[in-house]
């Protein structure tokens, strides 16, 4: 025992001296929860699995997300070099190996740090014995790359980097852009600012971000939007603890514009957490709302909660249920109502690319379900004369335009109100944005009023 000990510890202290072998072991482990459908990387990357630097907590990031991304073809690569499948006790060092070819095939790091920090990763999470097989494998994809890539290209599996009843499901509901869908929501999101007005001007913070070195650009169908060329970290934004900005994705920001709720205005945020489109709806009216922002999650409304601080913003905070709302706060009706319904997040697969292997074909209808009971439980709080705004963050027609069809059927006093938006396809009841290369993400808004009485 106390050689073994003695080893590992031996091993570990190897890792620390190899630069980004803990990060590579960690990424295996994430990435092997996601593909056992354990967690979802929100949760796993909200802590500090590793407990290193910015830099390092971004390659694990990078690792994760790119290895997702390409994960089809790593994996038929994978099956491809090994000459068998490993035991089950091993089977952690799978997604290791995968992390290794995603570094190798589509990552811009030297092939021997990628070589070295993956061996030593082998180390680090207990399989020592086994990094001769990684070295080894790693090494001969590099010798074979160009045909091993040509190869894994015509395998009709690899062809499109989702599992088949999504792309199908893309398919029918898309049947001209389903190609272009996948090609959108493979690549990289842009980082959007919304500027907060009670704050800083939009002008104003584009001259600070160009006096800071940051390169941006107003976005021109948004008021206070700004889409920055390159990522930063948000806490290095200028201004970002003075509550100057947020970010938000621009497909996002639009459901603010389109509620329009006035000052003086009683709004419902009625499932509101992490909070951005709260903030979104309290700026636009300068601060002059009585709002509620209700959702489930008591962990995701206190991330709600920090945010309206740091921008200097109020709403009272509840925890509640939108598919049973109770209590006191319902007595009184909505002017506006927001209902930004749970979905499949179809359309923001490129900012979470674990939801393609977390979601199953039998969720759909689940979700679907429960978006009726929210919209039926909501809709009584409106008042008549009032406006609700449905959203989505689903490229899926059931969840959609099926969704709201259905809901307006079952209610006469229900009328839906047409909206136009550049950026937006009709889907009649609603209006459809699918995810933009270097531009918004795929959101769905039907505006819903309740007939005057």
């Amino acid at each position: 025992m106390a050689r073994v000990l003695t080893k590992s510890r031996q091993s570990i202290e190897v890792a620390r001296k190899t630069p980004g072998a803990a990060s590579r072991a960690a990424a295996a482990r994430l990435l092997r929860d996601v593909r056992t459908g354990r967690r979802s990387l929100g949760g796993l990357l909200s802590g500090d699995p590793t407990g290193q630097s910015d830099a390092d907590r971004a390659l694990l990031q990078e690792l994760v997300y790119g290895s997702l991304r390409h994960l089809v073809p790593l994996t038929c690569i994978a099956d491809r070099l090994l000459d068998r499948p490993l035991k089950e006790r091993d089977a952690e060092l799978y997604d290791l190996i995968l992390i290794g070819l995603y570094q190798l095939a589509f990552s811009q790091i030297p092939p021997h740090a990628v070589v070295s920090a993956t061996v030593e990763a082998a180390r680090t999470i207990g399989k020592p014995h086994l990094a001769g097989l990684v070295n080894a494998l790693l090494r001969r994809f590099l010798r074979e790359q160009a045909d091993l890539l040509a190869w894994v290209m015509r395998q009709p599996e690899a062809r499109w980097p989702y599992p088949a009843w999504l792309i199908e499901h893309l398919r029918t509901d898309w049947p001209d852009d389903w190609e272009a869908i996948v090609q959108a929501s493979q690549g990289r999101a842009p980082m959007a600012v919304r500027v907060n007005p009670l704050r800083c001007s939009r002008a104003d913070y584009l001259d600070t971000l160009a006096a800071a070195g940051i390169a941006a650009r107003p976005i021109a169908e948004l008021p206070t939007g700004i889409l920055l060329d390159q990522p930063h970290l948000m806490r290095e934004l200028p201004g970002w603890e003075r509550g100057w900005v947020s970010v938000q994705d621009s497909g996002a920001q639009l459901a603010a514009l389109l509620l329009a709720a006035p000052a003086g205005a009683r709004v419902l945020d009625a499932c509101a957490a992490p909070g951005g489109k709260t903030a979104a709806i309290l700026e636009q009216a300068r601060g002059e709302l009585e709002l509620i922002a209700m959702d489930h999650d008591p962990a995701r409304l206190e991330t709600a909660e920090r945010l309206l601080k740091r921008l200097g913003l109020k709403a009272q905070l509840l925890v509640a249920d939108a598919a049973d709302p109770q209590g006191s706060w319902t007595e009184r009706p909505f002017d506006r109502i927001l209902l930004d319904v749970p979905c499949s997040a179809t359309g923001v697969m490129r900012r979470h690319p674990d939801i393609p292997w977390l979601r199953r074909p039998k969720d759909i209808p689940a979700l679907v379900a429960t978006q009726a009971r929210m919209l039926e439980a909501i809709w009584p709080l409106l008042r008549p004369g009032g406006r609700l705004l449905y959203a989505t963050c689903s490229l899926f027609a059931q969840e959609n335009e099926v969704q709201v069809a259905d809901f307006v059927g079952r209610h006469p006093e229900a009328q839906v109100l047409l909206l136009c938006h550049p950026w937006g396809r009709p889907r009649p009841p609603g209006l459809q944005l699918l995810p933009r290369p270097g531009g918004h993400d795929g959101f769905f808004y039907a505006l819903i009023a309740k007939a005057a009485s």
